[in-house]
C-alpha cells in the first residue's frame, strides 16, 4: 500500500466519520424539536383547561 493509499483512507475514514456526526447531529435537532412542540401543545391545553375552569366556576357564581 502506497502513501497515497493510506492517505485516501485516512480522507475516507474522516469523511465517513463526519457525515455519521452530521447525521446524529440532525437525529437529535429532529428530537429535541419534536419535544418542544409537544410541550408547546401540553402547555396550550392546559391553559385552556385553566380557561375553561375559570369561566365554568364564573358562571356558575
Amino acid at each position: 500500500m502506497g502513501i497515497k493509499d493510506q492517505f485516501q483512507d485516512k480522507a475516507d475514514r474522516l469523511a465517513q466519520q463526519a457525515k455519521e456526526k452530521l447525521g446524529s447531529a440532525q437525529d437529535e435537532a429532529s428530537e429535541r424539536s419534536s419535544q418542544t412542540g409537544d410541550r408547546a401543545k401540553q402547555r396550550a391545553q392546559d391553559e385552556a383547561d385553566s380557561a375553561r375552569a375559570r369561566f365554568d366556576d364564573d358562571f356558575d357564581a
